[in-house]
């Protein structure tokens, strides 16, 4: 039986967006009650929380749909410490849930990857670190014209089959698939993932609009990583890019660090795409956390220096971006409202994930997936499934 919490005094944001001052009552690891100012019940609680006087907000915990690692720790790892290492330190920066991201890397890494990640799926505590909702899996299926930090030589055609046995292996656990609709097969396989439940996203692809546009046809519904590795917007070929912006059925991440994506093009984007449409992910890497160094990315060499990860051409891999940065970031060029922000860090990849019911908003009977923000968006504290995972020190002293 988890802490019965009392947080008070806060302002929270609940599932229709509007802010609310009051209490939120945590129990059993799921939102017990949410009261208004003054209304909460006595009860004789493990923990009260008071944020009186220090201008925070409640909003449902951060899901983050593309991380390939963090603080030393990479899915690829194959390891159940490095599984452990990410879940740990996700909740300093609001995070709560996220798929554990895999790379182009050679079938056997796949597989070991996937198996190792779907055993650690099926048996994870819950002791305050982010929960782990299932596995996305970033290629092979891709372009070999547009890589990115993907290994090319590990680059294969679509086969239906192959990823029947990887799910398998995986326990199920494969939620997102990024691939390239433009090469052989990849529809015929999108279809697959839409029949099974799973997201088709259009990633690391040259495609033409229309081939996006028969991608979503088949069954694709995301964008990966809006902007790298994708054919860009021209006037004569609106390509993957303008895809993005004009299908409305498609949800399309953004990684905004600054480097991937210059904040005006994410301005453009955002006032194109809005909060409906829109999902920030960091695809972190294992240096996220550490700093600048040498660090291992698929096989690959990386430098990180200052905010910037990248292989030795100088090819971006990965970020070492925060969920809550990202959040400030866009804030700096855009109008967002307190439920724009939870509908664009958790409520929108919970509804494309199926988990709407126990993640993505502050309501009563959902997991007790909270991060409390201070106007900077700094994180003081962060709850998953009602276990404290994280809490700024002398916060709430």
């Amino acid at each position: 039986m988890t802490a019965r919490i009392l947080i008070t005094n806060i302002d929270m944001v609940l599932d229709d967006g509007d802010v609310t001052l009051g209490s939120m009552r945590i129990e059993d690891g799921v939102i017990k009650g949410i009261y208004n100012q003054g209304t909460a019940p006595e009860a004789d609680y493990d923990r009260v929380i008071d944020a009186n006087d220090k201008e925070l907000v409640a909003l449902p915990g951060f899901i983050d749909v593309h991380i390939h690692g963090a603080n030393g720790y990479d899915t690829m790892d194959a390891t159940q410490e490095a599984m452990t290492g990410m879940s740990r330190i996700l909740p300093q920066e609001g995070t709560t849930s996220y798929l554990a991201t895999t790379m182009t890397q050679s079938k056997h890494a796949i597989e070991k990857a996937l198996k190792t990640a779907g055993t650690y799926i099926e048996s994870q505590p819950v002791d305050g670190r982010a929960e782990v909702l299932g596995i996305h899996l970033e290629g092979p299926f891709i372009s070999p014209e547009k890589p990115g930090a993907q290994s090319p030589k590990y680059i294969i055609d679509p086969d239906i089959g192959l990823f029947q046995s990887w799910q398998k292996l995986s326990q199920d656990h494969i939620k997102l698939v990024t691939l390239a609709p433009e090469k052989s097969g990849n529809l015929d396989l999108l279809q697959h993932l839409k029949q099974t439940g799973v997201v088709g996203s259009v990633g690391h692809s040259n495609a033409s609009f229309e081939q996006v546009e028969e991608a979503v046809r088949h069954g694709a519904s995301h964008i990966t990583h809006l902007f790298n590795q994708m054919s860009p917007l021209h006037h004569r070929d609106p390509g993957v890019v303008g895809a993005a912006y004009l299908n409305h059925d498609l949800l399309v991440e953004m990684i905004v660090d600054n480097v991937h994506v210059r904040p005006e093009a994410i301005k453009l984007s955002y006032q194109l795409l809005g909060s409906e449409r829109t999902a920030l992910i960091t695809d972190a890497m294992r240096a996220k956390c550490l700093g600048s160094g040498q660090y291992d990315l698929g096989g690959q060499e990386v430098v990180v220096h200052e905010n910037e990860a990248r292989l030795k051409d100088g090819t971006l891999a990965g970020s070492i971006l925060t969920l809550n940065q990202a959040v400030k970031n866009l804030s700096d060029v855009a109008a967002l409202s307190w439920g724009d922000i939870a509908a664009i860090t958790s409520a929108n990849v919970a509804k494309e994930m199926n988990v709407y019911h126990r993640k993505g908003s502050l309501t009563v009977g959902k997991d007790a997936d909270i991060v409390l923000l201070d106007r900077e968006y700094q994180v003081a504290a962060t709850f998953c499934k009602g276990e404290l995972g994280y809490e700024k020190e002398g916060m709430f002293e």
